[in-house]
């Protein structure tokens, strides 16, 4: 029997995109399993969406039997959101990509040429970030230069959540229970021989970013608590330095008092 490719998809609140994103996704499922000779399944997460988007991903299930989805109760988060799809996807690759269609679904063949040459994990590394403003290109710069100076994984900048990974890869993944994750620094812990499949990013399909400015710094504090001994140490300097007034402070007291 071929082997699966899983096209993991989380969306929150995407109901503008849904129609676009549905006929990509077919077209692109049809490719794949024409011009590469592989199995597709689509795998489509609901982060508690409280628009239409579950209804358009219900009738996109029931026409397209390559399709499987699940809703949360609630808004858990684009993470949990990942984590869920992960643990759903059956396939041999498994590929994550986000609804709004910045991430272009043609990229996933590359991703797979790469895989077929023997990466476990495939990153789609962003050359240019069309469609966002000065504040979020200049963010997501700073972000990525900060972690790489102090963090301690080996994702490449500009890789976001847009990438292939093998069935082994998956799975040590899916065997590590972070409560707080941050998913793209445990891909790169992980440490699997990786490949990079360079493109351009497109503006969103419809509507606005469902990732605000407060979930992006809470998404950049996981990342350095998490894969960065910096705060531990910036923790320790400062418990030394406090040590050491406080002793200093002591030392002059002791001699005032018996002077």
């Amino acid at each position: 029997m071929a082997q699966l490719v899983s096209l993991v998809v989380p969306l929150f609140n995407e109901e503008e995109c849904l129609p676009l994103l549905q006929r990509e996704l077919a077209a692109v499922a049809d490719r794949i399993e024409r011009e590469k000779g592989l199995r597709v399944e689509i795998v489509m997460v609901d982060d508690g969406s409280i628009d239409g988007s579950w209804l358009q991903v219900v009738d996109f299930a029931r026409a397209d039997p390559r399709v499987r989805a699940v809703s949360f109760s609630r808004n858990f988060g684009h993470q949990a959101a990942l984590s869920c799809g992960y643990g759903l996807a059956a396939g041999d690759a498994v590929v994550t990509l986000d609804a709004d269609l910045q991430d272009p679904p043609e990229v996933v063949l590359e991703l797979i040429d790469a895989w077929q040459q023997g990466a476990d994990v495939v990153y789609a590394v962003r050359e240019r970030r069309e469609g966002e403003t000065l504040f979020k290109r200049w963010s997501a710069e700073a972000f990525y230069r900060v972690l790489q100076r102090i963090g301690e994984t080996s994702a490449p900048r500009d890789a976001g959540d847009f990438r292939l990974m093998s069935r082994r890869a998956v799975d040590a993944l899916n065997d590590l229970r972070e409560v707080h994750r941050y998913i793209r620094g445990m891909v790169g812990w992980l440490g699997f021989r990786s490949g990079i499949v360079r493109y351009q990013r497109r503006p969103r399909a419809a509507g606005e970013t469902k990732y605000p400015l407060f979930r992006m710094a809470r998404l950049a504090v996981n990342a350095i608590v998490s894969f960065s001994t910096f705060p531990l140490r910036l923790f320790y300097w400062a418990g030394v330095l406090t040590v050491m007034i406080f002793g200093i402070y002591i030392a002059v007291a002791l001699v005032q008092w018996y002077t």
